[in-house]
């Protein structure tokens, strides 16, 4: 092959590139659209975390049905990632409480599937995981933690940073589960905060609880009195 022929093959390659991105712009951006179109819609509602693996005998998956049903009970609806696991035990308290119950779903390879107790129009489907998290930055008027994995941990970090710089409004984040959790948060006030890599109001953050009627207590006492928005 000569050096024309290169070079031809390099243009080739990048304007095969350059369209690529121009339909994935394309692709983000109805996402967004539908995201936001169909999330506008809901009640204020109260975001559940927690392992996709946790099976219905699990202690905490119990939990979380118990901690949603008291989220109910409060005014507030439930939104999950859509999976299994925690997600699908908030997403039956609250159906169970005859709450709103959405599903903020995510494609994965190997196809997590949307659990049954989501409301049949507040049922999303994502493709990329940054526009899921938007959905649910923007629009909870809470977070609740259960025990996770990356995904679980991603969030709390996340939201704690958004939050400590100001890039979305602060709203209660409760962590359930003493014995998973007090690790990690021993880390953050004997590492973290000891080498003032954060500061002492950011561990007033979050809240730590087992029981599921303070920890929607929490949340319904932050918001009384207040308007409803949504978080940026």
């Amino acid at each position: 092959m000569d050096n024309v022929d290169m070079k031809v093959n390099e243009v080739e390659l990048k304007l095969q590139s350059s369209q690529e991105d121009l339909w994935r712009i394309f692709r983000i951006m109805a996402e967004f659209v539908e995201g936001f179109e169909t999330m506008s819609k809901i009640k204020p509602s109260v975001v559940f975390f927690g392992s996709a693996r946790a099976k219905s005998n699990d202690k905490f998956y119990k939990l979380a049905v118990e901690t949603a049903k008291e989220v109910v009970k409060n005014g507030f609806g439930v939104i999950t990632g859509g999976g299994p696991g925690i997600m699908e035990a908030a997403n039956k308290g609250a159906k169970e409480a005859g709450g709103s119950s959405t599903g903020v779903n995510i494609e994965l390879p190997f196809e997590q599937l949307p659990n049954q107790y989501i409301d049949h129009d507040k049922l999303l489907n994502f493709r990329y995981f940054f526009i899921r998290k938007v959905m649910f930055f923007k629009y909870a008027q809470g977070y609740i933690l259960f025990p996770g994995g990356f995904g679980t941990i991603d969030e709390f970090f996340e939201v704690l940073t958004l939050i400590q710089t100001g890039k979305t409004r602060r709203f209660p984040v409760v962590l359930i589960g003493n014995e998973y959790w007090t690790s990690l948060l021993s880390f953050i006030k004997n590492e973290l905060l000891s080498n003032k890599f954060i500061s002492p109001e950011d561990v007033n953050l979050f809240t730590l609880t087992d029981n599921p009627v303070q920890a929607a207590k929490i949340i319904a006492d932050y918001h009384k009195g207040k308007k409803f928005t949504t978080n940026f």
